[in-house]
Formats: C-alpha cells, sequence, structure tokens
C-alpha cells in the first residue's frame, strides 16, 4: 500500500531520535544536532530506528531534519559526501524496516518518511520556533532542493516536511514539490506559536486554505510543540480541511532555546490521556517529537491498535 492510500487509515509515527541516540553514549551536542551521528555511529541510528518499530511505529522519520548539504559542507565535508550521509541515513531506516519485519514476522506496512526541517534548523539559533528569518523564495529551494532530490533518490515513501515555522519557506518547498518531484508525496507538519498562529504570524487558515490546493500535500498538522498545545491546534485544523490530521509533539518538558536545555514541568499528561482526545479532534496520524522515547509510541499503539 503507498502511502496515500495508508494515510487513510491510523497510522503511529516514531518519536524523537537525538534523545535515543544521548541513551546510547552518542554526542549530540552540536550544530549537526542528531544528524552528527550519521557520520559518528550510523549503528545507533539503525537500533533508534528499529526500537521504534519494535515499540508499534509505522511510521520511521530519518534522521536528516538537520541533515542538509550546506551544514555539511560547514565542518568541511564535500557535496557529494554530504549527499551520501542523506543516503544513508534513509538506508539504515529502511534496514531497520526490514530487520524489524523478518525478526518479527510481523505483516504490516512499514514507512519511511524523509524528514525536510526548515532553514531554520539549519540557523541551528532556535529560529524553528519564531520562523524570523527571510530569503526569497529561490534562495529557498536552492538551500532545500540537494536535501529533498537524494530523499527521494533514495526512495522515501514520503517527505516530511516538518517543524515550518515559516508560510514563505512552506510555500517555496511546496513549489520545488511541484516543479521538480511531481511524483512525490509529502506531508507538512507546522512549527506554531499557539493554536490559531503560525510561528511567523500567519494564520493557520490561510496555511490549510493553500495546503488544500495542494495534491501532492497527502496530511498536515503540527509537531514540536508541547502535548498540552496539540487538542487547541486539532480544533483549529479539523473544521478547514479533507486532508489527514497528523500530530507528533514534544514530551512534557519545555524547551529554553536559549540555552539549549529542557525543562520538566510539574505536572504533564500522558499520551495515554491525550491520544483519544486528539483522535476524536481529527488526528490520524499520531507520534512523538523531542524528548519522547519508545515507551510514547509503545502507549500510541495500545491506543490506536
Amino acid at each position: 500500500m503507498n502511502f496515500r492510500q495508508a494515510v487513510k487509515q491510523p497510522l503511529i509515527l516514531d518519536g524523537a531520535m537525538a534523545t535515543e541516540l544521548e541513551k546510547r553514549g552518542v554526542d549530540t551536542n552540536s550544530e549537526l544536532w542528531s544528524a552528527r551521528a550519521l557520520l559518528t555511529d550510523p549503528n545507533a541510528v539503525y537500533a533508534v530506528h528499529y526500537s521504534y518499530f519494535a515499540a508499534g511505529a509505522d511510521v520511521a522519520i530519518t534522521n536528516t531534519y538537520q541533515a542538509n548539504v550546506p551544514a555539511f559542507e560547514k565542518i568541511g565535508l564535500t557535496a557529494a559526501a554530504s549527499k551520501a550521509l542523506i543516503a544513508k541515513a534513509v538506508q539504515v531506516a529502511q534496514q531497520a524496516r526490514t530487520d524489524y519485519l523478518v525478526a518479527s514476522d510481523n505483516a504490516r506496512d512499514l514507512y519511511v518518511a524523509g524528514s525536510v526541517g526548515p532553514y531554520g534548523a539549519y540557523l541551528a539559533d532556535g529560529s524553528e520556533y519564531t520562523g524570523a528569518y527571510q530569503l526569497d523564495r529561490k534562495a529557498y529551494q536552492v538551500f532545500h532542493y540537494p536535501r529533498i532530490a537524494q530523499l527521494v533518490a533514495s526512495g522515501v515513501d514520503v517527505l516530511a516536511i516538518e517543524t515550518q515555522p515559516n508560510f514563505a519557506e512552506i510555500q517555496a518547498v511546496v513549489a520545488l514539490l511541484q516543479e521538480e518531484f511531481p511524483q512525490q508525496t509529502a506531508w507538512v507538519s507546522l512549527s506554531i506559536k499557539d493554536a490559531q498562529t503560525l510561528c511567523d504570524g500567519t494564520p493557520l487558515a490561510e496555511v490549510v486554505t493553500y495546503l488544500n490546493q495542494q495534491p501532492q500535500v497527502v496530511a498536515l498538522g503540527v509537531n514540536c510543540t508541547s502535548l498540552t498545545n496539540v487538542t487547541a491546534a486539532l480544533q483549529t485544523l479539523q473544521p478547514l480541511t479533507d486532508k489527514p490530521l497528523l500530530v507528533y509533539p514534544n514530551s512534557g518538558e519545555e524547551y529554553d532555546p536559549s540555552d539549549k536545555t529542557w525543562h520538566t514541568q510539574k505536572s504533564t499528561p500522558q499520551f495515554s490521556e491525550l491520544v483519544p482526545k486528539w483522535q476524536a479532534t481529527g488526528a490520524q496520524l499520531i507520534g512523538g517529537c523531542c524528548r519522547t522515547t519508545p515507551g510514547d509510541i509503545e502507549q500510541i499503539s495500545q491506543i490506536l491498535r
């Protein structure tokens, strides 16, 4: 079943990559963040993907959120070597899928989504939470093209255009798909300021009206936001679109971009409490983002299955 057909039924997305890499002793403290592991320990990336499939995930999101060619070139790699690392990210996810299916004798369809993080992630200054940057359409497309081209060539099932805070950038990337990759499906997941607004201040209604007109976009939603923001965001999105809705929020911890640390909140709801509410408000694809674990994905799996 291809991904366009698959999104017509509930799907479980995976959870955080960096958190699980750190548990395995991988240092992610650099501008490359978790993408550094593609250089230093691709076996750990494989192990994280495998652990999420074992927890019940239907979709692995590749470790390419911050793996763009300019970021790799900044640390001295050639463009060719950078593209090879992006291909490696897809290959380890695909191998984890194959090995899990063999080991588990499981017949369910599993998918690999190619992560396309925003230009703000490349800036490595928290801009994916503000959208406070401006390039022209061509510059956005020049930035995104090499990674997207490599993800598509490597055979991802769908592109995950994720944590997107900037409406002009979203439009540039979708236009790039139309012009250069017209057969490639994608989902678009937004980085939001509040339940009504993209981080750059654009009303979600305006963003969704645009995405509704894009046949290559097979699902839309929000990610990398607090658990407690999701229900209200879904209440905004559900009346605006007939496309499947997706949510993959952070854990109950809050991120402080000023010192790049996470802080535990006193009262944190669990996925088990919230997932039924999200389903009731239209969420079809559900998983986790920063600081979530295979245990969280297992909670989601138990509810959706």
